[in-house]
């Protein structure tokens, strides 16, 4: 199983021309991949840098014939003519998907700090693996306390999900929305946190949550022990982000699916956003 997570800032890259298609080619150049979890994508929304009003969440979808797109809006806003202004995540998948949850993320009133809706897109793979919950996010950037809040909403979502995994499906079609698939206990945890990998946020995402909730691992470190995280952010964007280049996205995988990791490692090359994507590979 390979998945792809990247922060596509819209499809805008460091040349300041948005092109999703671009995006798409980067991901399929880094592998073939199974799974692509995108942040930043958007709808409705022309005002942002070299973007028009074009459905992003429809085009990526086009782009990728065969596979099953999931969208997770988390800002939804009136547009003009009675159009709607989405933005979000988004997930493609290649392999059956059971089930999906869209979770708004904790918004705490920060007083005179910018922020904006936050959410987690969460679905049930059914990979050659087994069943696999995939959750991508994007994390609050300015607010630290919301910031905090979303990562222990995370860390409640991840034993939500262990322990509803108990129950088993309800397989009954006459059930209607009672008939629920199952909702996959391993899980990958990908997006950009807006927080390093030396932070205590990240820190505290992968504490160990209760005796029978696997905890999260960073997929980075199983791979490669004891490494500094490949930077993912202002290689080549130096306006937006001056300085050295660092690390905000990253890929956490459940402690059942540790001895599965087989790669993990960060596109260098790319300039078509101002983040690199990111790949792990399971086996």
């Amino acid at each position: 199983m390979k998945l792809i997570t990247w922060n596509i800032q819209w499809g805008r890259g460091v040349d300041g021309r948005v092109d999703l298609e671009r995006i798409v080619n980067d991901a399929r150049r880094l592998a073939d991949f199974d799974v692509l979890c995108l942040q930043e994508v958007a709808d409705g929304f022309d005002e942002l840098g070299g973007n028009d009003a074009r459905d992003q969440f429809a085009e990526v979808a086009r782009l990728l014939p065969g596979f099953t797109p999931v969208r997770g809006i988390a800002t939804d806003i009136p547009g003009p003519d009675g159009r709607r202004k989405r933005f979000g995540n988004m997930v493609l998948s290649r392999f059956p998907v059971l089930q999906t949850f869209s979770h708004l993320l904790p918004w705490p009133a920060d007083p005179g700090v910018k922020s904006m809706q936050r959410m987690a897109l969460e679905a049930s793979l059914q990979t050659p693996l087994g069943p696999i919950r995939v959750t991508t996010t994007h994390l609050e950037y300015y607010s630290a306390a919301q910031r905090r809040a979303q990562i222990e909403r995370l860390r409640e979502l991840q034993r939500e999900a262990v322990a509803q995994s108990r129950n088993g499906p309800v397989a009954d079609p006459d059930s209607g929305p009672f008939c629920v698939p199952p909702r996959a206990a391993p899980g990958i945890l990908t997006g950009d946190f807006n927080c390093r990998p030396d932070s205590p946020e990240q820190a505290r995402l992968v504490e160990n949550i209760d005796k029978a909730t696997p905890a999260y691992a960073d997929a980075w470190q199983v791979r490669h022990p004891g490494e500094t995280h490949a930077p993912t952010v202002g290689l080549y964007d130096k306006v937006q982000w001056p300085g050295e280049s660092f690390t905000f996205d990253c890929i956490f995988v459940t402690a059942d699916l540790v001895p599965r990791v087989r790669d993990v490692r960060v596109d260098s090359t790319s300039a078509a956003s101002d983040h690199q994507p990111v790949l792990l590979e399971l086996g």
